[in-house]
């Protein structure tokens, strides 16, 4: 099944038969890391039922000794998380309810698949995630609930604490998002305005049996910070989220609901959320069954078998998208001079995930602009591709995946009359891949492991 959709078209962007190789090459690979982290595959691969014993990580449950199983959850790979668990279970699911993105097209019988927003939360997220805790909070002792949390889950279960409105939680989380702040960052305040995440699922859900599945699109696994950890104890302080907000000229504009409860929270007015001595998260299980390791292996994977001189440089890759860009073509540069660190024929992967610090006016995603940074430094270079995607298929607020530069990107551009530095400076990235038609476009993926950034110098 192909990933990308104009797949053909991106490669006969190409100028030159080496060029048009390289261009295959990276994308095919984009493709095959995309398929081994399918929500579905995994969700086979790592459950296995027996009978009535299920068996995850090391973990073993006897399912008879179950009253009741209630699935809930959240985030862009959740349903096709619910469609695979269902399928694996079936009539075990007493109950279930997870939040999905709008437009999802999975399907499940027992399971509610309830369509909100992202990245921005809605109210239709939040109607969810009170169907969700009024199924955490019913559950008992002798009861099982399964959490499918993945990537934008913060997004998709919102539920703004006491005092805070939505609309004021859709604030903050957007100059969080345009002010270059890592995801970690961003969670740790999301922590502290919501009454779900940060560990109050579990702590709702006790003294149920919790059984958390998550698909990281977090750097390192830190599951406390995978959707914002609701079933995951909080090592973060409201101090933590007062000092970030601060930390980047956030806190003055920040609506005065938001301010009032870190502040409340930050003199101890108000309770802090779950931490690892609280007795709720003796009974919970956290299981990452997918990350962008995974994804960043199967596309070394493909590149060695199509016979090129692979390595995998980082799955923890982050930065300034633009920097990241002129450091991956920087690397380019060195193995088309030196034959260094890979010999060419060669291939170098990364995995993680950059931030784009918003200072101009246009269009585009950290994968876009990754791409348009590094086609300024490798100018000339004949079969040499950069190129990064978005494993959720969505970069930022366009509908593109990402995009691919190659040698011969700026010469391209000039033709076009198109200035490469006044794009990059407008930060829009979108718009100039788009006049190039070197814009990758896959759809949402039902995917969410960070992005994925390939070298190619033949």
């Amino acid at each position: 099944m192909a990933v990308i959709k104009n797949l053909e078209q991106l490669v006969q962007n190409g100028r030159s038969q080496t060029d048009r190789k390289a261009r295959e090459l990276a994308l095919k690979s984009f493709e095959a890391a995309v398929r081994a982290v399918d929500p579905k595959m995994l969700i086979n691969s790592k459950l296995v039922l027996k009978n009535s014993i299920l068996k995850v990580d090391g973990y073993t449950f006897n399912l008879n000794q179950f009253k009741n199983i209630y699935v809930i959850g959240g985030g862009k790979a959740s349903g096709s998380m619910a469609e695979a668990l269902e399928a694996l279970l079936g009539g075990r699911i007493t109950e279930g309810l997870v939040n999905v993105p709008k437009g999802s097209k999975h399907k499940t019988e027992i399971v509610k698949l309830n369509e909100a927003s992202h990245p921005v939360p809605d109210e239709s997220g939040v109607e969810g995630v009170k169907r969700m805790l009024e199924l955490a909070e019913k559950a008992g002792e002798n009861d099982l609930v399964i959490c499918l949390i993945s990537g934008g889950g913060s997004s998709l279960m919102p539920l703004p604490r006491d005092g805070i409105t939505l609309a004021d939680k859709r604030k903050i989380t957007e100059d969080l998002l345009k002010c270059g702040a890592t995801i970690n960052e961003i969670n740790t305040v999301r922590k502290h305005i919501s009454g779900i995440k940060g560990g109050w699922l579990a702590k709702k859900a006790y003294p149920a049996t919790v059984l958390n599945l998550i698909l990281s699109d977090v750097l390192g696994d830190p599951v406390e910070f995978i959707a914002s950890g609701p079933t995951v104890p909080d090592s973060t302080t409201f101090s933590d989220a007062v000092k970030i907000l601060k930390k980047y000229g956030l806190w003055e504009k920040a609506p005065e609901s938001v301010r009032k409860v870190l502040l409340q929270g930050e003199r101890g007015l108000i309770q802090e959320t779950p931490k690892a001595d609280d007795e709720a998260f003796r009974r919970v299980f956290n299981v990452v069954i997918g990350n962008c390791r995974d994804a960043s292996m199967a596309a070394c994977k493909a590149l060695r078998s199509a016979g090129l001189n692979t390595l995998l440089l980082t799955a923890l890759l982050e930065g300034e998208a633009r920097h990241v860009g002129t450091f991956l073509a920087s690397v380019a540069r060195e193995v088309a001079a030196s034959n260094n660190p890979v010999l060419r024929p060669a291939a170098i992967v990364t995995g993680g995930e950059t931030t784009v610090t918003v200072v101009g006016k246009g269009k585009g995603g950290r994968n876009q602009e990754i791409a348009l940074a590094a086609a300024l430094k490798i100018y000339g270079l004949d079969g040499c591709v950069v190129a990064s995607l978005s494993t959720d298929g969505v970069d930022g607020p366009t509908d593109a995946a990402g995009a691919v530069a190659d040698g011969k990107t700026v010469e391209r551009a000039v033709e076009a009359g198109l200035n490469v530095e006044a794009f990059l400076a407008e930060n829009d990235s979108y718009n100039f891949f788009s006049r190039l038609g070197d814009l990758i476009f896959t759809g949402p993926t039902g995917t969410n492991v960070n992005d994925i950034s390939i070298i190619i110098v033949l």
